[in-house]
C-alpha cells in the first residue's frame, strides 16, 4: 500500500467519518486522528447531561466504526501544529507527512469575551462536560437539601440556560422535566416548587432558525413546562453566584450553561491563514483551501457561503454531507476528473422541548407536538451510531416515558489514581 496516496483526517465527528467511509476500500491509505478513541452523538449529549441516558449510549468507538475498513488506521493523539508548505501534521506522538488533508476538527464554545461564565460556567460541547454539568445539578439538590442559608438555597435551586437555540431550548426543557418528575420524588422534605429554570435569549425569539410559529410554540411549550423563558434579554457576566443581565438585574444562581455560541476549533489557525467570523476558515466552493487543492476543511470548522450570501450553519448534516463530497472529490482528482462543488441539501431542523412536545420544519412543512416529537425520535435513532448504541438508548426512552424516572442520576466522577497503586 506504500504507492497508494496518504490521506490524513483530523476529527472523527460526523464529517471525519463520512470522508472515513467514502473511502473505505479506495485505492488511498486513510490515517484518521482524534484525541478520543470514540464519537459523540453530541444531538442526544443534553439527555447525558439531564441524568436520561448514560454516556456509553452515545458515544461508539471508532475503532468498530473503521473495523472492517482494510484501507483505515486511527490513532488517539492531539493535533499540535500544521505545516502546508511541507505537509506536515505535527502532533503529541509524532510528525506524519500527507498527500491530502482533511481537517474536521468541530468546534468550541465561544463566551464572546464573558470571562466570569467561561470560568465559572459550564460549557457544553463534549461528553466531559455533559457529565460534570449532570453531576453538578444533582449536587445541587443534594446540597439543597442540608442547606441553612435561605439565599444559598435559592442559588443552589436555580438553573440557567443561555442561549435560545436547539441546544438552549433542548436542555432547559430537559432541566425541567427533571425537576418536575425526578427531583420532586427524590428530595420529598425539600421544596422544590421553589426551584426554577430559566432560558436566557437576546434575540426577540426562541428557535431563530424555524419559523415563528414554531418558535412561538416551542415558548409556549416551555413555559407550561415551568421554564422561566426570558428574551431580549442580554447577558453581561457572572461573578460569585450572581448572573448579571443588561439592564441591571441580578439573578442569583449556582448553575450558568453557556448555549448562546460556539466558535472553530483552535486548530483553524494552525492552517495560518486569515479567518472569517467565528473563527471559521474561509474554503472554495469545492471545500478545499484556496492555494492548497489537497487541503480540504469541512463542518463546524469550515465557512462558505450559500446562494443567499449565508454562511452554512454548523449543524451535523452540514459535515456530513461535506464529508460525503470530499471523499468523491478525493477520488476524482486521483482519476483527473473535474471536482464537484458543494450544494446543500436542507433535510429541516427539529427540536425537542420534552414529553411529547417538540417542533420540526421538514421540507417546508411545520410540525408541533406529539408528531414532531415522534418524527424527532425516528431521526435520533436512524442517525445514532451502533445497534447495541440505538437499542439502549430506545429502552431509556421507553423507561423514562413509563416510569417518569431517571436512571442515570448517580453522581459518579473519576478520581485521580494513587500513584502508589498499580
Amino acid at each position: 500500500m506504500r504507492d497508494q496516496p496518504k490521506v490524513i483526517i483530523i476529527g472523527t465527528g460526523f464529517g471525519g467519518l463520512e470522508v472515513a467511509r467514502g473511502l473505505a476500500g479506495a485505492h488511498v491509505r486513510v490515517l484518521l486522528l482524534d484525541r478520543n478513541n470514540y464519537q459523540t452523538f453530541w444531538p442526544l449529549m443534553y439527555q447525558v447531561a439531564t441524568a436520561a441516558l448514560e454516556p456509553q449510549a452515545i458515544a461508539f468507538p471508532v475503532r468498530g466504526v473503521i473495523r472492517r475498513m482494510r484501507n483505515l488506521l486511527f490513532r488517539v493523539v492531539t493535533v499540535q501544529q500544521i505545516d502546508l508548505a511541507r505537509q506536515l501534521v505535527v502532533t503529541d506522538r509524532g510528525t506524519l507527512t500527507y498527500d491530502e488533508l482533511v481537517v474536521s476538527a468541530g468546534s468550541t464554545n465561544n463566551f464572546f469575551g464573558l470571562q466570569g461564565i467561561e470560568q465559572q460556567g459550564f460549557g457544553f460541547k463534549d461528553l466531559p462536560e455533559a457529565l460534570v454539568l449532570r453531576n453538578h445539578v444533582i449536587q445541587c439538590f443534594e446540597r439543597a437539601a442540608t442547606e441553612m442559608d435561605a439565599h444559598e438555597r435559592e442559588r443552589l435551586r436555580t438553573f440557567i440556560v443561555v442561549g435560545g437555540g436547539p441546544t438552549g431550548v433542548e436542555l432547559a426543557g430537559a432541566l425541567a422535566e427533571l425537576v418536575r418528575h425526578v427531583i420532586r420524588r427524590d428530595f420529598p422534605r425539600l421544596d422544590i416548587s421553589a426551584a426554577k429554570v430559566l432560558l436566557v435569549e437576546m434575540a426577540d425569539r426562541l428557535l431563530l432558525a424555524f419559523p415563528e410559529e414554531l418558535s412561538r410554540k416551542a415558548a409556549q411549550d416551555l413555559r407550561e413546562l415551568g421554564v422561566d423563558v426570558r428574551l431580549r434579554t442580554s447577558v453581561t457576566g457572572y461573578q460569585e453566584g450572581e448572573l448579571r443581565i443588561k439592564d441591571g438585574d441580578v439573578i442569583p444562581t449556582r448553575t450558568v450553561v453557556w448555549a448562546a455560541g460556539v466558535q472553530a476549533s483552535p486548530l483553524a489557525k494552525a492552517l495560518g491563514v486569515p479567518l472569517q467570523r467565528g473563527g471559521r476558515v474561509p474554503v472554495t466552493r469545492s471545500l478545499h483551501l484556496e492555494g492548497y487543492p489537497n487541503v480540504w476543511v469541512i463542518g463546524d470548522m469550515a465557512y462558505l457561503e450559500d446562494p443567499d450570501g449565508q454562511p452554512y450553519p454548523q449543524l451535523a448534516t452540514v459535515a456530513m454531507q461535506q464529508g460525503k463530497l470530499v471523499s468523491r472529490n478525493i477520488l476524482r482528482k486521483q482519476q483527473g476528473r473535474a471536482l464537484d462543488p458543494f450544494q446543500y441539501i436542507d433535510k429541516g431542523s427539529m427540536a425537542t422541548i420534552g414529553r411529547r412536545r417538540a417542533v420540526a420544519h421538514i421540507w417546508g412543512r411545520n410540525f408541533s407536538g406529539p408528531i414532531a416529537w415522534l418524527l424527532w425520535l425516528a431521526v435520533h435513532l436512524l442517525y445514532l451510531i451502533g445497534i447495541r448504541n440505538r437499542i439502549m438508548v430506545l429502552i431509556n426512552w421507553a423507561y423514562n416515558y413509563l416510569t417518569h424516572d431517571r436512571g442515570a442520576r448517580a453522581t459518579i466522577a473519576a478520581r485521580p489514581r494513587d500513584a502508589t497503586q498499580v
